[in-house]
């Protein structure tokens, strides 16, 4: 069988709402076709044993061999046409030649256990399918819009758009990704997040599409298209991944085309060697078919994708995007972790919390932070967020800038009233000579030892002023911290833009004793490599534009999708889109299942299949046992890969790590 790719599955009823969608098996075509072989050979087979004539249980055989083998005959015809070898083909070719020397019934049951193994196989694909696509379900329909007027309007959730007003009334589900501009509510956020009790939502909190409110009215203001929406991306992600291949996968199939025809050429001479030896024509020729059915790699080739597809779908479930069969497969690889700090290791929504204008201009802290809000508007940086933020906490009207550029790293440039003015690093931007930069650099120390962030601000190329952004801790940085220390043998280093002082003081607060501060995107990719070049397989988390660079240099790179730029989030192999950190060891814990999951399916598929051919070599083995054994093998490895999609999966992972 080849190993199973997630494809789209006939449509299936309509679940109820909050339950996800699952596919019944007569609505896969291959049970269908399963279920009429099955029924077919069951009529036939006791017509047979009790001695009616052939005319009342053959054509029911012959019903048998169609319904049950059409499907992968063509597949396989298909294949040869493109010069490949399909395992289907051969069994079907197997099941032609037992009832070519009058072994009907056998034939008849290979291909009633083929046609099944081969549903089976349909219906795990479309479950693993129905798992993640069924958090569409959770989204409603429709959602009530509110004018600007305060009139309401029924609208499609999906003809939402970035800014429109939303009501949700008790009891009902969110229909976008958005915030709360109004009303205190408990949401029950189970089907997206996996906490089990419900969080209460105030003006200002976000909230997720497809979560139940509970009992107070709210107002959300839409953040995210429809489209972007959590629930979509986690969709369309883990529907891209299931259409890759990891390296295992890769080189079996490329195994597996030469073994298929050594396969043929060894089942030849097994008919050919006992027919030269004096043996029986007929004997002979079923040994060879037995031989062809035993040794064909279908339980092989279908070890690696189930385990590796369950566990992409699984982290999907739980906010981790892995874009790839091959980036599940090398997350499980890591042995050094570099983490960045502002958004990753702190929550990413720094606060302004210090405006220190210079005496030498003259200006007031409202005209220094105009100024540098102005300059920071166009920037999708953290701390440029927060500086804005500050500028319309204060009801500050914010001049338009002209020429703006930003450097990442270092900072942004941009004419603000005709004053060209600078914001940025200090370490970049403080000139030296100038009278204020003494000033300038007193500040930036003092506000550097209290552990904030210094930004500087320069006006027509001379200090003006420096600001203080502080970042808040995850709660749970140092717990995952340790976590990835236990998982890698190695400690966590700190790769970050900020200054030595502020980002030794959060490594101190989260056990990382490897700290590599005041670094440009540049340099933060130079030390991954190093420690690549060192042999180390290096994962990379981080959230800005100065992280894409080392998370495209790393092993592994996951960028923090909820407050990450759009070039991390692109760069990066998986992204965790709500921004749990603890999330990332777990799906590094997830990995390692998967893998040692693939190896135990490749060793049972050895085994079997080596057990079974030395028996018709050795021995006699029945044409129906060595059917039996050969397809329950596949059946047992696939059902084994797919073990990965049931919720305890992610949760042993999460308790693993």
């Amino acid at each position: 069988m080849p190993a199973a790719v997630l494809q789209r599955p006939p449509r299936a009823p309509a679940a109820r709402p909050g339950t996800p969608r699952r596919t019944r098996v007569l609505a896969l075509a291959e049970a269908r076709w399963a279920a009429a072989a099955t029924v077919a050979f069951l009529v036939a087979l006791p017509l047979q044993l009790t001695g009616a004539p052939a005319g009342f249980w053959g054509p029911l055989y012959v019903l048998t061999y169609v319904t049950g083998g059409w499907e992968p005959a063509w597949s396989g015809l298909r294949a040869l046409r493109e010069k490949t070898l399909d395992v289907d083909l051969l069994m079907v070719v197997a099941a032609l030649g037992a009832a070519a020397i009058g072994q009907v019934r056998d034939g008849a049951l290979l291909i009633v256990i083929f046609a099944g193994s081969g549903a089976l196989e349909a219906l795990a694909t479309a479950r693993t399918q129905d798992s993640v696509r069924g958090l569409l379900d959770l989204t409603p329909g429709t959602a009530t819009r509110l004018a600007d007027d305060g009139s309401e309007e029924t609208v499609a959730t999906a003809d939402l758009v970035v800014g429109d007003l939303v009501l949700v009334r008790p009891g009902e589900r969110i229909g976008a990704d958005g915030r709360v501009r109004h009303g205190t509510s408990e949401v029950d956020q189970a089907s997206i997040t996996g906490e089990p009790l419900p969080v209460v939502k105030e003006c200002g909190d976000e909230v997720f599409a497809g979560t139940r409110n509970g009992t107070g009215a709210l107002r959300i203001e839409v953040e995210r298209d429809a489209g972007a929406f959590v629930i979509a991306r986690i969709v369309a992600m883990v529907a891209d991944a299931s259409g890759t291949k990891a390296p295992t996968q890769l080189f079996i199939e490329k195994v597996e085309q030469r073994y298929a025809i050594g396969m043929v050429a060894l089942t030849l001479a097994v008919f050919v060697l006992p027919l030269l030896c004096g043996a029986d024509l007929e004997r002979a020729l079923l040994r060879a078919m037995t031989f062809m059915i035993v040794a064909s790699p279908c339980a092989v080739v279908l070890a690696t994708m189930p385990p590796l597809l369950s566990a992409i779908a699984t982290a999907g479930r739980h906010g981790v995007l892995v874009k790839s069969a091959v980036v599940m497969e090398r997350l499980g690889q890591v042995d050094a972790v570099a983490l960045d700090k502002t958004g990753t290791l702190t929550s990413g929504t720094p606060q302004l919390t210090a405006v220190r204008p210079l005496p030498g201009p003259g200006w007031s802290e409202e005209t220094l932070l105009t100024l540098a809000a102005a300059a920071e508007h166009g920037s999708e940086h953290p701390l440029a967020r927060a500086i804005v933020a500050a500028a319309r906490a204060r009801g500050l009207s914010l001049p338009a800038a002209e020429g703006f550029a930003a450097t990442p790293g270092t900072g942004v440039r941009a004419t603000v009233d005709g004053t060209r003015i600078a914001v940025g690093a200090p370490a970049r931007l403080l000139p030296t000579g100038h009278p204020a930069a003494a000033q300038a650099g007193a500040l930036v120390a003092e506000l550097e030892e209290t552990g904030h962030t210094a930004v500087l601000v320069l006006a027509a190329g001379v200090p003006a002023g420096v600001l203080g952004i502080a970042d808040r801790q995850r709660p749970d940085a140092a717990a995952t911290v340790a976590l990835l220390e236990t998982l890698t043998g190695r400690t966590p280093m700190l790769v970050t833009g900020d200054n030595p002082r502020a980002a030794a003081r959060l490594a101190a607060a989260v056990g990382i004793t490897d700290v590599r501060a005041g670094l440009l995107p540049q340099d933060k990719a130079a030390a991954v490599r190093a420690e690549e070049a060192a042999g180390r397989r290096v994962l990379v988390v981080g959230d800005g534009v100065n992280d894409a660079p080392a998370l495209a240099a790393a092993h592994t790179g996951i960028a923090m999708g909820r407050a990450g730029s759009d070039l991390a989030v692109d760069t990066a192999d998986a992204v965790v889109v709500r921004d749990e950190l603890a999330a990332v060891p777990a799906v590094i814990a997830l990995s390692r299942e998967a893998r040692r999951l693939v190896v135990q399916n490749l060793f049972l598929a050895s085994v079997f299949l080596s057990g079974l051919v030395v028996w018709d070599l050795a021995g006699e083995l029945p044409l129906p046992l060595g059917v039996l054994g050969h397809e329950g093998s596949t059946v047992l490895v696939g059902l084994n890969g797919l073990r990965l999609l049931r919720t305890a999966a992610w949760r042993r992972a999460a308790a693993a790590r």
